[in-house]
C-alpha cells in the first residue's frame, strides 16, 4: 500500500481502531510524514498508539493536531505540550508564524518572548483570551515591550481586566499609566495602583474625583 491508499482508508467511515493500530505498527507507512498526521489526528485511533506518533510529527504538523476538530481533546493538550517543549528551539520566523496560527494556549506561551514581533504577533491571534493576557501582564517574567504592547493593541487596551493589570504594574510608562487612569474612579485607582505610583499619578487620581 503506497501513500495515497493509506490516505484514502483512512479518510474512510468504517476504518476500525484495530486497522488504525496495524497501520502505525507498518514502517513503510509511518514514514509518510501525511499517514502520521492523519494516523495522529484520527478521533479511533487508540491513545496508546496516537501520543508516540505525535513525538515523530514536526512542530507545525503538531498545531495541526491542536487546530483539528476531529483530534480528541486530549491527544490536543499532548501536542500541546509538544510543541510548548519545542518552542525554545524555533527560528524567531517559526515562533512568529506560530504566535499568528497556534492555539489561544501556545500563543500565549509566547507573550513571554522577549522579541516584540513574536508577542506581537501572539496578540493577535483570534485564540488568545482575555485571561491568557492578564496571566501574562501578571507574571513576574513579564517584560515591559509586552505592557507596550497591550497598552496599545486595538482588541485588548480598552478592556477592563487588561486595563486593571496593566495599571497594578510599574513596567507600564508612566504617560500610558496617566491616559489609564482617568478610566478608574480614585478609590479603585488607590486599590490598584501600586504605591510607588499613587503619588506620580495623584492629579489623574484628582481629576477623576
Amino acid at each position: 500500500m503506497n501513500e495515497d491508499q493509506a490516505l484514502a482508508v483512512l479518510q474512510s467511515a468504517h476504518i476500525t481502531a484495530e486497522t488504525l493500530a496495524q497501520f502505525a505498527k507498518n514502517p513503510a507507512l509511518t514514514k509518510s510524514r501525511k499517514v502520521r498526521l492523519a494516523l495522529a489526528i484520527h478521533p479511533r485511533t487508540p491513545r496508546h498508539v496516537a501520543i508516540p506518533l505525535l513525538r515523530r510529527l514536526f512542530t507545525f504538523d503538531l498545531m495541526r493536531v491542536t487546530l483539528s476538530p476531529a483530534a480528541a481533546a486530549d491527544i490536543k493538550r499532548v501536542a500541546e505540550e509538544q510543541m510548548l517543549n519545542r518552542l525554545e528551539a524555533l527560528s524567531a520566523g517559526g515562533k512568529i508564524s506560530l504566535a499568528r496560527r497556534a492555539s489561544g494556549r501556545v500563543a500565549a506561551a509566547l507573550l513571554g518572548d522577549p522579541d516584540i514581533r513574536i508577542l506581537s504577533a501572539a496578540l493577535d491571534n483570534p485564540r488568545l483570551v482575555e485571561v491568557a493576557v492578564v496571566s501574562a501582564l501578571m507574571s513576574d517574567d513579564a517584560t515591559t515591550f509586552l505592557f507596550i504592547a497591550v497598552s496599545e493593541h486595538p482588541k485588548w487596551a480598552h478592556r477592563r481586566e487588561i486595563q486593571i493589570a496593566l495599571l497594578k504594574s510599574e513596567k507600564l510608562p508612566l504617560e500610558r499609566a496617566r491616559k489609564l487612569a482617568g478610566h478608574f474612579a480614585p478609590g479603585i485607582l488607590r486599590e490598584i495602583l501600586p504605591e510607588s505610583r499613587r503619588a506620580e499619578l495623584a492629579g489623574e487620581m484628582k481629576k477623576a474625583d
